[in-house]
């Protein structure tokens, strides 16, 4: 159902599958054409653009208030999408991504030179993975594989479980949310950097250190 919201953006509401498609389908429209769209994933609300299209990246940059040198994570609608946007998948990444994906799992890659350098503030480095949350993962999909995740909030502030968790100002800058309700919230997606050797972990989240090196072995 969209709920009208004056010159503001669409707002979205998910409560129907027939909804759900439309909504998802109107975001996507507007992500491919340079835009910018909150949505839901398995945790909180995210910020959303197309991966490859710098523009759009920049905006996330601004809206958001965040630090160019700070790489922005991206969620892939499968693994096809995640081989395409990597000059290189390295085998411990493989192993990680059959055992945790779709789920709260970031994997550091090394980029394809295809996506735009601010994506990675110039790492040459990309964190990804697959979103077990429906919506995220055909927003993504719908969208052309690869978009921007960075949590719905202003730089420093706390990432949103809920609509009204949202900053009205930042909500005013975006074309789209998709409102899908009260989202679990809890801690954020694990983080492991493949690039290295033995792999590092970055981040401690709703993934247990102990589950990621039992994996490794």
């Amino acid at each position: 159902m969209f709920a009208e919201n004056g010159s503001g953006p669409k707002i979205f509401r998910l409560d129907s599958v027939e909804s759900s498609g439309q909504a998802i389908r109107e975001a996507a429209a507007i992500l491919r054409s340079g835009g910018v769209v909150i949505y839901p994933t398995e945790t909180f609300y995210a910020l959303g653009a197309v991966a490859a299209c710098e523009k759009a990246v920049e905006k996330v940059y601004e809206v958001k208030g965040r630090d160019f040198a700070k790489a922005l994570p991206l969620i892939a609608s499968d693994l096809q999408a995640v081989l395409c946007a990597v000059s290189q998948w390295p085998e411990p990444a493989d192993r990680l991504a059959r055992v945790f994906w779709p789920g709260p799992l970031s994997l550091i890659v090394p980029a394809s030179a295809s996506l735009p350098s601010v994506l990675h503030a110039g790492t040459g480095k990309i964190g990804v993975r697959l979103s077990s949350h429906p919506v995220a993962s055909l927003l993504a999909k719908a969208s052309g594989g690869l978009i921007v995740s960075t949590s719905a909030n202003l730089a420093g502030g706390p990432p949103p479980d809920s609509p009204a968790g949202i900053d009205t100002g930042l909500l005013a800058t975006v074309g789209a949310m998709l409102d899908a309700g009260n989202l679990p919230g809890g801690f954020p997606s694990t983080i492991v950097d493949v690039t290295a050797y033995p792999p590092v972990l970055v981040r401690e989240g709703k993934i247990a250190p102990k589950e990621i090196f039992r994996v490794l072995g």
